[in-house]
């Protein structure tokens, strides 16, 4: 089983080339981050017809996440727990049934949390807190677990070209660090440094100032597995070319490949 994430940065300008990609790869199950539409206006059609189940919590203009699946959902929940006044469309959890048994994956857009003396960083670590809450929840049930997803965090300086550009962002700040840490230190496993400690593995390059065209990347999308989930684990991959192609994303997509069996 092939399970995927990418933040798309507007599932409308991005549709050719999710569905080009799509083809390609051949993901089992999909995570889209930053789809920026409401659940009416999302193209259900265009993966229906590539043989995928949709399922999306969406939102006008912002955020927004969707999972597409070749395999049929047993159960949808759109939120992350913890704060039902919450009204930011960033977490959608889906459950799917193989012959190795569950699989519950959390397709997730966490906040970027910028400027970081104001109350968005506050949001940001609120969220992390809630995330990891959810996942001590989760991980009792010893199921085949996934969170993926756009999780604006970069764990080490190992993950940015230039870790000295980002030390007072967000996403670089220690307390985000901090609470990365916590949740993979819950028995989690980053999948992509599971299989790799190569230097220079990026899933995020800015529009501005040449980012792409040096190089100057950082790895902010990440896909965590439950220890039945890593104990599967058969290898683990960036699509960096995609972010070549015309009206690119600034995000790539990011994959695992798992030994279970679809039933």
């Amino acid at each position: 089983m092939r399970i995927a994430t990418w933040n798309v940065n507007s599932i409308k300008q991005r549709l050719e080339n999710i569905v080009t990609w799509v083809s390609a790869r051949q993901p089992d199950i999909v995570c889209l981050q930053e789809t920026k539409c409401i659940d009416e206006d999302f193209p259900r059609e265009t993966f229906e017809s590539l043989g995928y189940n949709v399922a999306i919590h969406g939102q006008k203009a912002f955020n927004g996440v969707a999972l597409l699946s070749k395999l049929p959902f047993d159960e949808v929940t759109p939120g992350l727990s913890g704060d039902g006044t919450d009204p930011q469309a960033r977490f959608l959890e889906g459950v799917v049934s193989s012959d190795s048994g569950v699989v519950r994956v959390g397709c997730l857009y966490l906040p970027n949390g910028n400027p970081p003396e104001t109350e968005k960083y506050t949001y940001k670590i609120n969220w992390m807190n809630r995330l990891i809450a959810y996942s001590l929840e989760r991980l009792p049930l010893e199921e085949m677990f996934i969170l993926a997803g756009d999780f604006n965090v970069i764990p080490t300086e190992a993950d940015a070209a230039d870790p000295a550009a980002w030390v007072n962002d967000a996403l670089f700040l220690p307390p985000t660090r901090e609470k990365f840490r916590a949740l993979t230190n819950l028995g989690l496993t980053d999948a992509v440094r599971a299989v790799s400690d190569a230097p220079g593995l990026y899933t995020f390059w800015d529009y501005q100032a040449g980012a792409w065209q040096k190089n100057k990347g950082i790895r902010i999308d990440h896909l965590l597995l439950s220890p039945r989930a890593a104990d599967r684990l058969t290898g683990a991959g960036i699509d960096k070319h995609v972010r070549a192609w015309e009206r690119p994303s600034d995000h790539v997509p990011v994959f695992v490949d798992l030994a279970i069996n679809a039933p």
